[in-house]
């Protein structure tokens, strides 16, 4: 039987860009919470406890409802603190530009994490047309968010966009440094480099 201490608990090991941005962003927030570093892999039974998907993240709120996926769970927190709070904007072409560069950040997570997989098969197992299509896919997506030209944050409250989009360069450049060699994208280096000095972000180290 699971117990419940009437706290949010997040589900996840921080190694995990996807839990890592939901992590950031509760401190973003300022919304306390338990975190619990289990693995889908060898901690998988204990993980389905939570959510018998057995995926992560879970952010378990404090009633005991289980949400799953990252981007759930970050609208569901940005509807709990309202809008004039909210990361991400409830409406207009404001919204929409957030959602498109979130979208290629996640993508280039979803490729590089593809990669990082496909990598730890057998060697005579490795499907190297897989791994240059999602080579393909991955610079494509950093390209993106280059072009985007984000600032870095400085003093300024963190959106979203920021959150997710330097916590994605920081994951990418750990398991897949070939794909972001010094000088490549100079922005998303200055944009990546002063989040992750920022307590948000040291709070939740990959």
């Amino acid at each position: 039987m699971l117990r419940y201490t009437g706290i949010m608990k997040l589900i996840g090991r921080y190694d995990s860009p996807f839990v890592r941005r939901v992590g950031i962003t509760l401190h973003v927030l300022g919304q306390p919470f338990e975190h619990l570093p289990l693995s889908p892999f060898s901690q998988a039974a204990e993980l389905r406890r939570y959510a018998t998907i057995g995926r992560m993240p879970v952010l378990v709120l404090d009633d005991g409802e289980a949400l799953i996926e990252s981007a759930a769970i970050l609208d569901y927190l940005d509807q709990m603190v309202g809008p004039l709070n909210a990361l991400v904007l409830t409406d207009g072409i404001e919204r929409r530009n957030a959602l498109k560069i979130l979208a290629c950040a996640t993508a280039a997570c979803d490729k590089a994490v593809a990669i990082n997989y496909e990598r730890r098969r057998p060697t005579q197992l490795i499907f190297d047309d897989w791994i240059g299509r999602c080579q393909l896919q991955l610079n494509a997506a950093l390209s993106e968010l280059e072009a985007v030209r984000l600032q870095p944050p400085n003093n300024k409250n963190l959106r979203q966009i920021d959150i997710t989009t330097a916590r994605a360069f920081a994951y990418i450049r750990r398991v897949e440094p070939n794909a972001t060699q010094v000088g490549r994208y100079p922005l998303l280096e200055a944009h990546s480099s002063s989040c992750e000095v920022r307590d948000e972000f040291m709070a939740c180290p990959q």
